[in-house]
């Protein structure tokens, strides 16, 4: 099967809501308990774009979309803009195709495009397939929180794990001057 990955349009909204609305309802993976509708995913697409970060999507022949990735600020803190989070979903009957790891390298790239010094990545601890993904991709576990979370009457891990894109690189200068 041939796959192509590209920027998102508008079009691929509902798509990315149906997958995203799949892992609510059926996984662990996004910590939400509520379906979202097509106007919250126009609204995230409009805050990604405005900020200058990709959604990108992987697509089939036909252009049916298969996945989605994308990646935003990780804290609102001026000190933390060159680290964000990402976010990569697979329709839940195309998982196991490599298309994760081919959405996950395409994103990787495009925050080095970016200018971005370090990826995080927030999953839940029981979820092996994606901690195996991240490994794969170059990625270190750098910390686990035990029981922040709850979905399904139970208790959930974070682990958080992340990978520095551009390793021996100078930090920026300060954008404003620091008073004492």
């Amino acid at each position: 099967m041939t796959f192509h990955i590209r920027d998102a349009s508008h079009a691929d909204l509902p798509a990315i809501r149906d997958i995203y609305n799949d892992a609510v309802r059926s996984t662990t993976a996004i910590w939400n308990e509520q379906a979202v509708d097509l106007g919250n995913r126009q609204a995230w697409f409009d805050a990604r774009q405005s900020q200058g970060y990709p959604i990108l999507v992987i697509v089939d022949a036909d252009n049916n979309v298969l996945g989605y990735a994308s990646f935003g600020d990780w804290r609102p803190f001026d000190g933390f803009r060159h680290t964000v989070e990402h976010s990569v979903y697979v329709r839940s009957d195309q998982r196991g195709n490599g298309l994760g790891p081919r959405l996950m390298e395409a994103l990787i790239e495009r925050a080095r495009t970016c200018g971005k010094h370090v990826m995080v990545a927030a999953i839940e601890s029981g979820n092996a397939a994606s901690i195996r993904l991240h490994e794969r991709a170059g990625f270190i576990t750098t910390g686990q929180m035990p029981q922040v979370g709850t979905k399904f009457g139970r208790w959930l891990d974070l682990t958080f794990m992340q990978l520095t894109l551009n390793p021996g690189a100078q930090p920026p200068s300060s954008t404003r001057s620091e008073t004492p």
